[in-house]
């Protein structure tokens, strides 16, 4: 499972076959509401990334943002969990726009954000609407912070913005850059594809190794001790270590925020 919006219908259909599902990368809180027992989620929770942007926001100083998304399962989660956090904690929301995805004039948006006073924009969406968004605050002459969500982990992100993209923040996923111990893994990812590892290709790693882990303690493949023995994982991966709750969750976040620096997505102080 990539993106919220196509896992929630599936979730049901696997469900009802009784078949286990790793969600590798998709993190909607509506994902965990919808799961009818048999799928794991080994990407951080949106309201573990909610936690994690607001963190993010006290660290910069940020007391008034605006929250920006495109309406689907994922980033408008994303966005209303954020905006609650933010504002339990003292912070205001000053502006909440909804784009539609695909959409290449962010203009209004931009003046809304600009008159609104905010000191930062969250980004909530994925990255081709994110690298826009930015290109054209910046033009307007947005001086502010601009964080992104993790679906805008992704180099044409970087191609996109250029460089409007310096000094934008992202809340990431363990990617393979960032994790120490995975220069031999992005190697042999690069000999076998011919291309770099991607934001996921740590969690996907992961998630099919648990898999095996799962079936091999389990000694059985039947679906329902499989299922049984992935809520009982305790497997340290490339990503970090899995453990689920009983909502089938990871128990600790694995979001990080890092900053766009000379091209490169880059650890943040």
């Amino acid at each position: 499972g990539y993106c919220s919006g196509t896992v929630l219908p599936t979730l049901k259909i696997y469900g009802d076959a009784g078949i286990p599902l790793i969600i590798v990368a998709a993190n909607s809180t509506k994902l965990v509401d919808g799961n009818p027992g048999n799928a794991f989620m080994t990407n951080s929770t949106g309201d573990m990334q909610a936690t994690t942007a607001v963190e993010l926001f006290k660290k910069n100083g940020y007391k008034k943002i605006a929250v920006v998304d495109e309406g689907d399962a994922y980033s408008s989660d994303l966005a209303k969990l954020t905006s609650e956090a933010f504002a339990k904690d003292g912070g205001e929301v000053v502006a909440k726009e909804t784009t539609t995805a695909g959409e290449q004039d962010y203009s209004a948006v931009v003046t809304k954000i600009k008159s609104s006073g905010a000191d930062a924009v969250f980004w909530t969406a994925y990255h081709a609407g994110g690298a826009l968004l930015t290109k054209q605050l910046r033009q307007a002459g947005f001086q502010g912070g601009i964080v992104l969500g993790d679906g805008n982990n992704s180099p044409e992100y970087l191609e996109i913005a250029g460089s409007a993209a310096e000094g934008v923040y992202l809340l990431s996923p363990p990617t393979v850059d960032l994790l120490s111990g995975a220069a031999d893994f992005k190697a042999r990812y690069k000999e076998a594809y011919g291309r770099d590892a991607g934001a996921y290709a740590a969690l996907s790693n992961d998630a099919g190794n648990l898999i095996v882990d799962a079936i091999t303690r389990a000694k059985s493949t039947d679906n329902k001790a499989i299922i049984e023995a992935l809520a009982a994982s305790d497997y340290k991966g490339l990503a970090g270590d899995i453990k689920f709750t009983d909502k089938h969750t990871l128990q600790t976040s694995n979001f990080r925020p890092v900053v766009a620096k000379d091209g490169k997505w880059v650890a943040a102080e």
